[in-house]
C-alpha cells in the first residue's frame, strides 16, 4: 500500500511541477531581451515617453534582470537615487549638470557614471536640453529617488 501511494504521490507531484512550469513561462518571458535596433536619433515628442510637469521624458526600453536601459530627454531637478547606480550615455546637447558637489559640463559622446547616493541632475543646457541613455542597476524603484536643493 505504501508503495502504491509513494507512487501516486511522486506522479502528482512531477504533474503538479510540469503544470505549474508551462503557466509560469509566460511571466518568466517578460523578462528576455529581444534582440532589436533602436533608432534614438530619430524618437522625439512622445516617441521619447509622456513629458512631466517640466517636460522631462524617459522611456524604457529594456528591464531585465538587475538592470534597465532607456533614454531621458530634458530637464530634471537636482537628486539622488540612495538604491540605484545610473550610466548615462549623452546623446544630444551640451550643459551643465551636478555630479556630486559639482557642477560639470557634458556634451554628445560623453558617459556619466553615478554611483548610488550621488547628487545628480539639474542641469543647464546650452540649448538643446540634453538627451541621454540611462542604464539603472538595480533597477530603480518608485520611491527611490530623493529631491535635493
Amino acid at each position: 500500500m505504501n508503495r502504491i501511494a509513494t507512487t501516486v504521490s511522486l506522479v502528482a507531484g512531477f504533474a503538479a511541477g510540469c503544470g505549474v512550469s508551462h503557466l509560469l513561462w509566460p511571466a518568466l518571458a517578460a523578462n528576455v531581451i529581444t534582440a532589436q535596433i533602436i533608432h534614438t536619433g530619430e524618437m522625439e515628442g512622445d516617441q521619447l515617453g509622456a513629458a512631466n510637469k517640466v517636460g522631462f521624458r524617459s522611456k524604457m526600453f529594456v528591464s531585465a534582470d538587475g538592470a534597465t536601459v532607456s533614454i531621458q530627454d530634458g530637464n530634471v531637478p537636482k537628486h539622488m537615487h540612495p538604491n540605484t547606480n545610473e550610466i548615462q550615455y549623452v546623446l544630444e546637447g551640451t550643459g551643465t549638470i551636478w555630479l556630486g558637489d559639482k557642477e560639470v559640463t557634458v556634451k554628445p559622446g560623453d558617459l556619466v557614471v553615478i554611483p548610488n547616493g550621488t547628487p545628480q541632475g539639474g542641469n543647464k543646457p546650452q540649448g538643446r536640453p540634453i538627451k541621454a541613455i540611462a542604464i539603472k542597476t538595480p533597477p530603480q524603484a518608485p520611491d527611490d529617488v530623493k529631491l535635493l536643493d
